[in-house]
């Protein structure tokens, strides 16, 4: 059942069921897009969303997944929340705090939480002298 391209599914856990709204691409865009100063950029073969500048998030329409930035103890815990399903990318980009989340398997719910926090992050980091006022 699709309703303003949100998704319901229902899904079991541990004997309990419950109807919960999944992640679409086109809801994570007009979520990224909903921040104050938000730019949507082409970025090598995905599309990026920007806060001066600033990558906060990537989306890759084709493979139906999102890639967010976040601080080493809420990628762990998002990680473990969703094994399989939200994971860091593969090599220093993860290191870094970089992290798949494969959208379609995924609450809008944890997907909001998640660009919330990328978008915290970059906030929080110091620019750079040649960029201060």
């Amino acid at each position: 059942m699709t309703t303003h391209n949100i998704l319901f599914k229902t899904v079991t856990y541990f004997g309990n069921t419950k109807c919960i709204y999944q992640m679409t691409i086109e809801a994570f865009r007009n979520l990224a897009l909903s921040f104050p100063t938000t730019t949507e950029q082409p970025h090598f073969e995905k599309t990026s969303f920007r806060i001066n500048k600033k990558i906060f998030a990537t989306l890759d329409e084709k493979s139906g997944n999102a890639c967010l930035k976040l601080d080493e103890v809420s990628q762990s815990v998002y990680s473990a929340t969703a094994p399989g399903f939200i994971y860091p990318v593969k090599n220093k980009w993860g290191k870094q705090g970089w992290t798949i989340v494969e959208l379609a398997n995924i609450e809008l719910t944890i997907a909001s939480e998640m660009l919330q926090l990328s978008l915290e992050l970059l906030e929080r980091k110091p620019r750079p002298r040649s960029q201060k006022d």
